[in-house]
């Protein structure tokens, strides 16, 4: 499958071996004096190990790896003791991997392990992550955010005009994770970057209740990624409709295009809506394509 992972860049690597101590996982080693990735199984491709390089020789990728596997990783962690464990859950609960946090408690209360989890274990709004904030895992501005509805309820403030219906970051396509959680069974609006600066209701008709992606067929590289990621998204992710929102210029059309191939290949088949908006934001068509 396809998935977001370190890379490292043996060139750079001065086998200081920081990322190592910062890889709780155990996805890394020191071999003949360079860091190296021993097992894709454990790397959860969440950049922690990032922040600890001081010569900029990690960086995060999307290719083919092995899934990351959270019972394994934890199987592995548990004969490193108990600081190890509680760091490596304290890793996916800042970076809102609720799913596989729950996976790897569920692990250590199967297996009755004697772990402090408490502070895990009763979270009220656990399930509503918070913008993240830079602690050394990766850029900042890559960090998976998904918005509660109060944090989006804005229209009351002064400074804003109207309500942000964004409900998650990333928004950029090439960012987004197809794993996220907030993708999960959601109504996906694939935007063209275009589209919100020229519609006035953007938020209020077209955003509101469904998670967003932009991108820009013209301007960005990499297009067969963005096939790739929207039918890992279908069929694994599930998301239950696509809208793709272009504007009337001929090379917007290439975004349509790319859902269209998306809904092709992938195995599972969704209903698929087209929204043609003119240069001075008016809807020009509006319809359910058939694939």
């Amino acid at each position: 499958m396809k998935r977001t992972i370190i890379k490292i860049e043996e060139e750079k690597c001065t086998g200081c071996g920081l990322c190592v101590s910062g890889c709780h996982e155990g996805a890394l080693q020191l071999i003949d004096g360079k860091a190296v990735m021993v097992s894709e199984l454990y790397c959860d491709g969440l950049g922690a190990c990032i922040g600890e390089c001081p010569e900029g020789a990690i960086s995060l990728e999307e290719r083919e790896a092995t899934p990351y596997n959270e019972s394994a990783t934890m199987q592995r962690l548990i004969s490193k003791g108990e600081k190890v464990v509680v760091a490596h859950l304290k890793h996916l609960k800042d970076c809102q991997q609720h799913d596989l946090l729950k996976e790897g408690l569920s692990y250590l209360q199967r297996h009755k392990i004697p772990i402090n989890i408490s502070e895990f274990i009763e979270k009220p709004k656990a399930e509503i992550a918070t913008p993240a904030i830079h602690g050394g895992g990766g850029c900042p501005g890559s960090r998976a955010a998904f918005f509660s509805k109060e944090e989006t309820d804005n229209s009351d403030s002064e400074t804003i005009s109207g309500k942000s219906e964004l409900q998650q970051w990333p928004i950029q396509l090439h960012l987004l994770s197809p794993q996220a959680l907030y993708l999960a069974s959601c109504n996906l609006l694939l935007a063209a970057d275009c589209t919100a600066f020229s519609v006035g209701n953007f938020h209020s008709k077209f955003l509101k209740g469904k998670r967003l992606a932009i991108a820009c067929p013209k301007l960005d590289n990499g297009k067969e990624i963005y096939v790739e990621k929207l039918v890992e998204m279908i069929d694994h992710a599930k998301i239950d409709t696509l809208t793709v929102m272009i504007m009337e210029v001929p090379c917007c059309g290439g975004l349509l295009q790319l859902a269209k191939m998306a809904a092709k290949q992938a195995k599972r088949k969704i209903p698929l809506k087209a929204i043609v908006v003119g240069l001075q934001g008016n809807i020009l068509q509006e319809e359910w394509v058939a694939i």
